[in-house]
């Protein structure tokens, strides 16, 4: 019976997920912000954190790298314009989109994906996923995944953007297991109020404020403002020498620390 015992407890160890080891904490997303393009900072318990579970909220600073990134929760009149912009200057992006986006906009999801930009998943119904199941969490992603690939016929979403911006240890270890990568940001500000839209100046000032090299740039596409300013600011950080890279480019970056020697 005692060899029994043992070897079930044996068993429950190797077959136990890694997830269940990790506290669910809510943690609300938050950083030093960037000035005078020195980078913004998470501090080191959450660049710990982060890196243990393979994810990102910048690039190198010794790069003038920077990533351009959208969050498509609902359709508001100017992800067209902003994609339009892109396709101009020739400027890779990712969207983060849920499932309200991919029912109501699924003409532009198509776009997105024929254009060459990347479809990140910001999960079905937009919850905070540290307060789900383990079920629920696979399914709001799940959903996103296989209507993306209805849509676009691309399979692959390896790139995740928390709801809310809120997390745990628990669903970063989750998220790798479903084959993601939790991807943060380093510049963000005040844009999602719709009622509350300033003029391009706004942004174009916030982005340019806060730009650094290894920039990954949070900005919402239900944004007037950030529809007027891109294009401006997109000419004006290539004028400044920065280069407008992949979610792809950045992850792979992060894997190779050292050249490999033949």
């Amino acid at each position: 019976m005692k060899k029994i015992t043992l070897l079930f407890f044996a068993l429950f160890i190797v077959c136990t997920p890694a997830h269940a080891e990790y506290g669910n904490s809510p943690v609300h997303w938050g950083i030093k912000k960037a000035e005078n393009e020195v980078p913004a900072e998470a501090g080191k318990q959450l660049d710990v954190l982060l890196e243990r579970h393979g994810a990102v909220y910048k690039g190198s600073s010794h790069k003038k790298d920077i990533y351009l990134t959208f969050d498509n929760g609902y359709e508001n009149g100017y992800t067209g314009q902003i994609l339009d912009v892109l396709k101009k200057e020739q400027v890779p992006a990712a969207f983060f989109i849920t499932g309200h986006y991919l029912n109501t906009a699924p003409d532009l999801v198509k776009r997105m994906a024929a254009e060459g930009h990347t479809i990140g998943n910001h999960s079905w119904t937009h919850p905070d996923m540290t307060t789900v199941s383990r079920e629920k969490f696979t399914n709001e992603l799940e959903k996103v995944r296989v209507q993306t690939e209805k849509l676009t016929g691309i399979k692959e979403m390896p790139y995740l953007r928390p709801p809310r911006g809120i997390f745990s240890e628990r669903t970063l270890a989750l998220a790798k297991e479903e084959g993601y990568a939790h991807i943060f940001w380093s510049l963000a500000y005040v844009d999602w109020k719709t009622d509350q839209q300033r003029g391009w100046q706004y942004s174009y000032d916030n982005i340019m404020k806060q730009i650094h090299p290894g920039s990954i740039l949070l900005l919402h596409t239900v944004s007037k403002d950030n529809a007027d300013a891109l294009e401006k600011a997109i000419k004006d950080l290539k004028k400044r020498g920065y280069t407008f890279k992949t979610l792809d480019d950045l992850m792979w970056s992060q894997a190779i620390h050292e050249p490999m020697l033949y």
